[in-house]
């Protein structure tokens, strides 16, 4: 399995659960605002400059990255990253404006998000790194950055600890990452995507609230060894001819809910399953799963 989701109305079809489940997760609040600690107020954050390289990916540019630091918000307007190392805070929210980039999985840090993280049109939205488990790839090494650049002074051994005390909420983004994170409430990811780009992977996360994909258009798809506090919504996702969405390996509460996925959706290897507390609905009802990998 690599390392890389057209209505609600479909959901609303399936009647019964999906009809009451979808109703209960778009009611989204905010998370609760951290109080600021003592001292001088925070000041927002915005980030400019740099520019993503399409045609050649290494030659993007990044903006002064991000230092440690208390701030009540941070806006992305640019190509930006943490600091190597950075320990940042945010009172409020971080927002990624349309066509910027937030690369938070290239050097490990520790970001901690009183609010959400938001991710509009045409944004690029990476959060977290950790090294692969053994005999598996579903971790995301540090080391590398989202426009492909080898970052030769990062241990790929280290890990990013990352934690949204709200809501991941993207609209329209290009592509999502979102590896070895925990989000207190909902991850709710809508529309986007670009199937000659690249994947989005939802990868070993926890997430106290729902996971919900629908009507995106990535390159790919993979859910997988997540732990997820109340449901999964997978509606009409279609990947790129030639690939598979995954859905694997991932522990859920309550229900999970598959409809619209294409060209198709697989439940990973041999041994891999999804431990579901209530029902499983629509096309991940009866994942089937591929042979393992064969071996050196």
């Amino acid at each position: 399995m690599r390392g890389r989701f057209n209505s609600i109305a479909a959901v609303m079809r399936l009647g019964g659960v999906g009809a009451l489940v979808l109703a209960g997760t778009l009611a989204i609040s905010a998370g609760p605002a951290m109080a600021a600690p003592p001292g001088p107020a925070p000041m927002a954050y915005t980030c400019t400059g740099g520019e993503v390289n399409f045609a050649d990916p290494p030659l993007s540019t990044y903006a002064p990255a991000i230092p440690s630091g208390i701030y009540a918000s941070i806006t992305i307007a640019g190509v930006c990253q943490p600091a190597p190392g950075a320990v940042i805070t945010v009172v409020g929210s971080i927002n990624v404006a349309a066509g910027g980039v937030f690369d938070a999985q290239g050097y490990p840090s520790t970001i901690t998000v009183g609010n959400n993280v938001t991710a509009t049109s045409g944004s690029l939205l990476a959060l977290g790194c950790l090294p692969n488990p053994v005999g598996h790839m579903t971790g995301h090494p540090c080391g590398t950055s989202l426009a492909m650049q080898t970052l030769s002074d990062v241990d790929p051994t280290a890990a990013s600890d990352i934690t949204v005390n709200g809501n991941v909420l993207a609209t329209n983004a290009n592509t999502v990452y979102l590896n070895g994170i925990t989000v207190k409430g909902n991850v709710v990811l809508t529309g986007g995507g670009d199937q000659a780009g690249l994947p989005w992977p939802i990868k070993t996360n926890t997430i106290d609230g729902n996971l919900i994909v629908n009507g995106a258009t990535p390159e790919w798809l993979g859910v997988v060894v997540n732990t997820i506090g109340a449901n999964v919504i997978l509606t009409g996702v279609t990947i790129a001819q030639g690939e598979t969405i995954d859905v694997a390996s991932n522990t859920i509460a309550q229900n999970l809910i598959c409809t619209g996925l294409a060209p198709a959706v697989s439940g990973g290897f041999t041994g891999e399953v999804n431990v579901v507390g209530h029902n499983k609905i629509g096309q991940c009802a009866n994942l089937t799963t591929e042979p393992p990998p064969p071996g050196p």
